[in-house]
């Protein structure tokens, strides 16, 4: 049995999956500390930085998001379970060790995640139709369902999008699929299953830490986005050897989303006034 594919996998695993462990305990220790013993939320500025992220890309209509002792999260329900998809997928690629995987997954693959896809656009289709009243309606929204769906959408966006950063990215690329079979995309699967019962088991603390986490995939993917597009439209692009190389071209997409949020977040709130909802909904 040929294990070289399976290699990647296991190597440099436990390393990692120890120091995001760590992450995770610090930052579950900051929510800790920012839930009073009373039940009610400070603010906080972290918190209040990362609604502007939702800001510039969610509508962020209160009764359609989920609520840590009555503040609302940075993200609606679905694009909460949209951007923590895409940050399951890079966090879970690169601690593969697959940080250089450049292609696109095969057929199989492809046709599972359109049938996320799918879902994603007939459960946003028959939300959005109640705003119309007389307009004829599938099944009654709710937000375990737009988490769920969004979940899958973001997994999606995470697995096309980690591979073409990679084919921008990199000059010593491996010509393989970041995700290579179903049995993968179902161990992937299989986790977005476990943060999707955390986001539902609704304990604050926990709560907390994946609201930033939603808001921090929206930074993710329009830093990618940018640094990708930034490195083909300068012909840049496959040259990165190193990390320290591969730092410039990340920077300034991560420079150029932040602008983006501000300048969104700006225009946004000079017509609507307002930092949730949209006017009269």
């Amino acid at each position: 049995m040929n294990t070289a594919h399976l290699r990647p996998w296991s190597r440099p695993f436990s390393q990692r999956a120890f120091l995001l462990l760590v992450v995770i305990m610090a930052l579950l220790i900051l929510g800790f500390y920012t839930v009073t013993d009373s039940g009610r939320l400070e603010q906080h500025t972290i918190l209040e930085g990362a609604d502007y992220a939702g800001y510039a890309v969610c509508h962020r209509i209160t009764d359609r998001s989920f609520t840590i002792a009555g503040r609302q999260l940075p993200l609606c329900a679905r694009c909460t379970g949209m951007y923590l998809g895409v940050v399951l997928t890079f966090v879970v690629l690169i601690l593969a060790g697959r940080r250089r995987w450049s292609m696109m997954p095969p057929l199989r693959v492809i046709i599972v995640l359109l049938g996320f896809i799918v879902l994603f656009g007939v459960d946003g289709l028959n939300s959005y139709s109640h705003f119309f009243p007389e307009l004829p309606h599938l099944y009654q929204p709710q937000n375990w369902l737009r988490l769920i769906t969004g979940v899958g959408a973001g997994l999606m966006m995470g697995i096309i999008l980690f591979p073409a950063l990679a084919q921008s990215l990199w000059r010593d690329q491996e010509q393989k699929p970041a995700i290579g079979s179903l049995r993968e995309l179902a161990g992937v699967v299989f986790l977005a299953a476990i943060v999707v019962a955390l986001v539902l088991g609704n304990e604050p603390t926990i709560l907390y830490v994946l609201g930033l986490a939603s808001a921090g995939g929206v930074v993710m993917v329009l830093t990618a986005i940018n640094a990708t597009a930034l490195l083909i439209i300068t012909r840049r692009d496959a040259q990165a050897i190193n990390i320290r190389q591969a730092i410039l071209p990340l920077g300034i997409g991560l420079a150029l989303a932040i602008i983006q949020i501000g300048v969104i977040s700006f225009i946004r709130y000079s017509f609507t006034g307002t930092m949730t909802g949209l006017p009269g909904l």
